[in-house]
């Protein structure tokens, strides 16, 4: 009731607020939500190793003195048929565009740990760069901690940048480190191509050589602008035919690293973001952290387990039912869900043997649940065959 009542509520107002609609876009796991969670200091979007654990667009809310960020948690950048082999709905497809439209700034995650798929922007994530070339784009390279040869960052960050930031072409160098015991810090150290004297003193890149963890930002020219800047005429609008030869976007303003799962310069991008904010009244009081209500936050929880403890396809054909949703005397919560399963085969693996599967689900589901509402939680969860 409460959460409904600061949602449905005109939001408080300080004297002069500042806002910034933030959109998260990447391919599928790229640690979207993960980031979303950090930034956040608080889990309310679905996690899991799995793709497409983000059904659905939701709002996270950072509300610091004056300035409001609002996080736009999408689901991953996929195409119709990806969408069809997991059973996703058609807002699995138009969400990230609608995010896009609403965002003042872009952040786009690329796990580099994924060798795979991390020297080349994906063509959903391009497609949806050169539809809206006016929004200012940041890129964010997550999972370096996994990285053991960091001077293959110098590769990834001319691939996904196409050699350019905030309009000046990159200087990569590679700045070895004596110590050969500090393998977490990074020995990355990039600069813009720009007369010596523009150099911003105690810029984040001269920083970075002697204190980042697995964080980075670029060091940028005196003449190089914030999040609301960008070349004078504005980027070029590209069409199919010119997508098709770019691995990257040169038309970022700023290059961020980080470890997203344990919080590695996740505070560095969230100054940032702070710093980017414009004037502008908030959309949501100062106590909300999330769009969601809690039903959808707890079947999140449910369904991010329900998706790291089945194989393969089979989580995607789980239907939740909340059947109890009760408040106790003492504050504590009582929630019992129903998993409908599309045959028993399903069922037989969701319950696992001496019911340890569903066990396991419920108690790690139930402490999540606990961490995000600050209260007691008492967690319960059939298993039935679709009738």
């Amino acid at each position: 009731e409460e959460q409904k009542r600061l949602l449905e509520n005109r939001p408080d107002q300080p004297q002069n607020p500042k806002v910034l609609r933030i959109a998260i876009i990447g391919a599928p796991n790229a640690g979207k939500s993960t980031l979303s969670n950090q930034l956040l200091g608080r889990k309310v979007f679905p996690v899991s190793k799995k793709v497409h654990t983000t059904r659905c667009k939701a709002r996270g809310v950072i509300t610091q003195e004056d300035t409001q960020l609002i996080i736009l948690d999408t689901p991953g950048l996929t195409n119709p048929l990806k969408a069809k082999r997991h059973n996703l709905d058609e807002a699995m497809l138009t969400d990230p565009w609608d995010s896009m439209k609403h965002a003042d700034l872009v952040l786009v995650l690329v796990d580099v740990s994924d060798h795979w798929t991390r020297n080349a922007l994906s063509k959903e994530v391009l497609k949806c760069l050169s539809q809206f070339p006016h929004i200012p784009s940041v890129l964010v390279l997550n999972k370096v901690d996994i990285l053991k040869k960091k001077f293959l960052l110098l590769e990834i960050v001319a691939d996904l940048t196409e050699g350019i930031v905030n309009g000046k072409k990159l200087e990569v160098k590679f700045a070895l480190k004596q110590d050969s015991s500090s393998a977490a810090k990074s020995p990355l150290q990039i600069t813009q191509a720009s007369p010596p004297e523009s150099k911003v003193p105690g810029s984040p890149c001269g920083q970075e050589k002697h204190q980042a963890q697995e964080g980075s930002s670029l060091d940028k020219s005196s003449d190089a602008g914030g999040a609301g800047t960008g070349e004078a005429q504005g980027p070029k609008r590209y069409g199919p035919e010119d997508l098709k030869d770019m691995k990257g976007w040169p038309h970022f303003q700023e290059i961020f690293m980080l470890a997203a799962l344990r919080g590695e310069e996740v505070d560095t991008l969230k100054r940032y973001l702070l710093m980017q904010a414009k004037p502008g009244p908030w959309e949501f009081h100062s106590d909300v952290l999330t769009s969601q209500s809690p039903q959808e936050i707890c079947d999140n929880i449910i369904r991010e387990k329900v998706l790291e403890y089945l194989p393969l396809e089979v989580p995607y054909g789980v239907t939740q039912v909340t059947e109890i949703w009760e408040e106790g005397g003492c504050g504590e919560l009582l929630i019992v869900q129903s998993l409908l399963v599309p045959r028993e085969s399903h069922k037989r693996m969701l319950i696992g043997r001496g019911g340890k599967v569903i066990s396991r689900i419920a108690r790690e589901a139930g402490q999540d649940l606990m961490n995000t509402f600050l209260c007691d939680v008492h967690l319960k969860l059939k298993v039935e065959v679709k009738s």
